[in-house]
Formats: structure tokens, C-alpha cells, sequence
């Protein structure tokens, strides 16, 4: 096990750990900082002080963004702007004085669930974050499949409809941004979910069309990538309605597929906010293993 400082980089907060003998030791958070500069400074300042506790033999980062692992760029558009399009993980080296691994925030996540959360008995699993979008990722023999174009699990830009992408779908906070615009009513995606239990007809109908869209990129995802395991995360996990609700809608798709045999599995991710920072640290031993 290596020694690890790990940081999860967020579009609100950063946040910092150790992994330490195997265990993940929090050290609190901070804004994220608006500009360039005072995000290296940040970063270093909280780096040089937990060197002086900790034997560190590396930096792990869960970050957004599609991380190419060979360049050390992060590419694609996110939250924090300034990270991207340029040699970062180079940039963080030479400042921090050691090893850096860097991995997309979704795909940590996954790497800890497939470690030592909801996939650990299982060598192959889809992972779906249900938040703000849906993001996701593939992991094949415990490793994260990028894919050619770094767009390995990006679930969310799978097609619901004709006009909405599962992201625009499924997403609780397009759920509630919908709801909106038909009632004038601003509320939650739990409260739509809720709303909908006790009858509302604007509410069901967007947890009709949340859920059959999430069910149905799950069957196509069976039967394309064939993971043994599905695990959803996200906001949404914490409904107690989530499970039943897609088994139901899986059930009547089953239905009209009869040759197809195979079921989906599905489970509920075992980590929460420690997620990322498991993840980078995981993500960091693979990839200093030559892995």
C-alpha cells in the first residue's frame, strides 16, 4: 500500500485526505478557488503540510473532466475551467516534489465501488452517478475502459428520447426543472419523486419518464456491454423507491424481449462522499503498478 495524500477536486469544494495503511484519513475542505494561481497554492500549501506528518509517497487526484492518461491532460469541459487543455499532471509534479496520478472523478468512484464497495466480488460493472447528470463508467477487470476517445461510460449521453439525452432524462435536477416549467412550482427531484407517490399527475409523469429511461439504457447496456453488475449512485440512490421502481420497469421490458434471458443486476453504490478519494488512491496504485 503507498502512502498517499488524496484530493478530490470539485466545482464547489476541494476536498483532502491521507491514505494511510490502507485507510482513508479526512482532512477537511476548502472553496474551490476561482483562478489558476490561487488553486496551486492551495493545493501545495495543504500537500507540504500533511508531508510533515505523513511518510507521502504520492499525490492521487480525482478531478473533472476526461483525464488522458498518457498525455497527463485533462480534456473536455467541466466545472473548473482552468484545469483543462494543458500538461497539468506535469505541473502538479514539479510542485508538489512527487508522483501524481490524476483520474475523472466518475471513474474513481467506480474504481471504489469495484475495489472494495458494491463490485468487489465482481470483475466487470457499470457504474451510474445520478445527479446533476448522469455520468457513469465501465470497469473491466477492476480497471476503468476509457474507451478510443476517453468517452468510456459516459452514459449520460445515451439517447431517452428523440429530443432528451439520459443526463436530460433522468437527472433529478432536470426532473424538477421540467416540473417547473408545467406548474410553476419550484421543488426538488425528491420532491417530484414524492409528489408523485401521493398522486401529483405532473410529477408521475416525470417519474415515468425518469425511471423507463434509466431502465432502459440499463437493458441496452446488458445487452452491449454485458457488466455482472450495475451500481447507481448519486443524489437519487438515497430513494428507497429507486430499486423497486426500476426492477418493475426492467420486469416489463423483459417482457417484451422474450429471448432475452439475462437480468440485470443492480446494487446501490456502498460509498458516498469518501468515494472519490478511495477511488483516486486505487487509481494511483494501478497506475504506478503499470497497470
Amino acid at each position: 500500500m503507498y502512502e498517499l495524500i488524496v484530493i478530490d477536486v470539485g466545482g464547489t469544494t476541494i476536498k483532502f485526505g491521507v491514505f494511510h495503511h490502507g485507510k482513508l484519513f479526512k482532512f477537511g475542505s476548502v472553496p474551490t478557488p476561482a483562478k489558476l494561481a490561487d488553486f496551486y497554492e492551495v493545493l501545495t500549501k495543504k500537500v507540504k503540510t500533511l508531508q510533515q506528518k505523513y511518510p507521502i509517497q504520492g499525490v492521487a487526484l480525482s478531478v473533472p473532466g476526461a483525464v488522458n492518461k498518457k498525455t497527463g491532460v485533462i480534456e473536455g469541459v467541466s466545472a473548473v475551467p482552468y484545469i483543462h487543455d494543458f500538461a497539468i499532471k506535469a505541473e502538479f509534479e514539479k510542485r508538489f516534489g512527487l508522483p501524481v496520478s490524476l483520474e475523472n472523478d466518475a471513474n474513481c468512484a467506480a474504481l471504489a465501488e469495484a475495489k472494495s464497495g458494491a463490485g468487489k466480488d465482481q470483475q466487470s460493472l457499470a457504474v451510474l452517478v445520478i445527479g446533476t447528470g448522469v455520468g457513469g463508467a465501465f470497469v473491466l477487470n477492476k480497471k476503468i475502459w476509457h474507451g478510443a476517445h476517453l468517452v468510456g461510460g459516459e452514459f449520460g449521453y445515451l439517447l431517452a428520447t428523440e429530443e432528451l439525452t439520459l443526463s436530460m432524462a433522468a437527472s433529478p435536477v432536470s426532473m424538477a426543472k421540467r416540473y417547473f416549467e408545467k406548474t410553476g412550482s419550484k421543488v426538488t427531484g425528491k420532491e417530484v419523486f414524492a409528489l408523485a407517490k401521493q398522486g401529483d399527475v405532473d410529477a408521475k409523469k416525470e417519474v415515468e419518464l425518469c425511471i423507463s429511461s434509466l431502465a432502459k439504457a440499463i437493458y441496452e447496456l446488458q445487452y452491449s456491454l454485458d457488466p455482472e453488475l450495475f451500481v447507481l449512485g448519486g443524489a437519487i440512490s438515497n430513494n428507497p423507491d429507486l430499486i423497486p421502481l426500476l426492477e418493475q420497469k426492467l420486469t416489463q421490458l423483459l417482457a417484451k424481449v422474450q429471448i432475452a434471458k439475462v437480468r440485470p443486476r443492480l446494487a446501490l453504490c456502498t460509498y458516498r462522499e469518501d468515494a472519490n478519494l478511495l477511488g483516486a488512491a486505487f487509481d494511483f496504485e494501478q497506475t504506478n503498478r503499470g497497470e
